[in-house]
């Protein structure tokens, strides 16, 4: 296939952003050309990117796999796509695959990188992909047990993939915890319990933070029982949350771990790859009941707006997804 133009989504500065055109070269020996289907906003991340929030200390631990450009601005960055193989090996060509790859119209990238979806799993679900991977890496960090009590505090998108999956440990009792009480529909859906920080059952073995909120964190440090651990999600961006490790902290010998999807858990990752973490990721999304993470859909051409919108509106959406015009 002859080189074609494409179209990309810049971060041009700090809130702005505009799509661009660009041109794929030639499809080389080892490579596929993707046509992208769908994307998804990953909205914490990609909004503290957006607003150029991004630590100079961190520029290099945050570069996406497929990134362009450099922090602050412009940058092309994402990690959530979904298309289907229009060259390469010709095994390959019309396998639908999901990627790391930024917002664009199409793609090239080595044919490893574009990993097939699941029989069972449709396109339009697979753009949670990246989200279920940090979920995955969460519970491997919290050496989750049978029985165990978990709170997990901050509905969004990886707080309600964390608690999907630990619900479906035998025996253990699973609260989503959130300030929106119009999360309990969700929470339910996905086979957890919910309650509003108020009302939140203490005693907890593993709490789950991923609010991205000083209150969140407080919240999820009161919940933990004798010697539990609190496993952190959120990054904060060039934001400073206090941390209350004062009152019960140390009379109950808390620990408090991060988890972050960069590296695989060291619990797995002398038996696990990057690879096999998201073919996991992958396998476990075909179930239907996750379509109520994605609450809203927006064409590509629509994508400058959106992302100034979601990033200046809190709460509210969970997975927006971005639909592609059609090949």
């Amino acid at each position: 296939m002859d080189a074609f133009p494409a179209e990309a989504y810049w971060i041009t500065g700090p809130g702005e952003g505009a799509i661009l055109p660009c041109c794929l070269p030639p499809c080389g020996s080892g490579d596929v050309i993707v046509k992208t289907l769908y994307s998804a906003i990953s909205r914490g991340t990609e909004s503290l990117v957006f607003r150029g929030q991004v630590p100079p200390s961190q520029y290099q631990a945050m570069r996406a796999p497929f990134q362009d450009g450099d922090f602050p601005a412009p940058v092309k960055y994402g990690y959530c796509a979904v298309g289907r193989i229009v060259d390469g090996p010709a095994d390959r060509i019309g396998q639908l695959v999901f990627a790391l790859y930024p917002h664009q119209t199409a793609f090239a990238i080595p044919a490893a990188a574009a990993v097939p979806l699941p029989p069972g799993l449709p396109a339009a679900r697979a753009v949670l992909a990246a989200n279920m991977e940090t979920a995955v890496n969460a519970l491997w960090d919290a050496s989750l047990r049978v029985g165990d009590r978990v709170a997990v505090v901050g509905a969004g998108v990886v707080g309600c993939l964390v608690g999907y999956l630990a619900a479906r440990m035998p025996g253990t009792s699973v609260t989503l915890v959130d300030v929106d009480a119009g999360r309990s529909g969700t929470a339910a859906r996905l086979g957890a319990g919910f309650a509003t920080p108020a009302e939140a059952p203490g005693d907890c073995d593993v709490v789950f933070h991923a609010s991205a909120s000083e209150a969140g964190l407080a919240t999820a440090l009161s919940l933990a029982g004798f010697e539990a651990t609190v496993v952190e999600l959120s990054w904060y961006g060039r934001d400073r949350p206090a941390i209350p490790l004062g009152e019960a902290f140390h009379s109950r010998r808390l620990i408090l771990a991060s988890s972050q999807v960069g590296a695989v858990s060291p619990c797995r990752r002398g038996r696990r790859s990057h690879r096999d973490r998201l073919d996991l990721a992958l396998s476990l999304l075909c179930d239907p009941a996750l379509d109520c993470l994605i609450t809203g859909e927006s064409a590509f051409a629509d994508l400058p707006q959106v992302m100034r919108t979601l990033s200046a509106t809190p709460g509210g959406t969970l997975c927006h997804r971005i639909a592609y015009p059609d090949p």
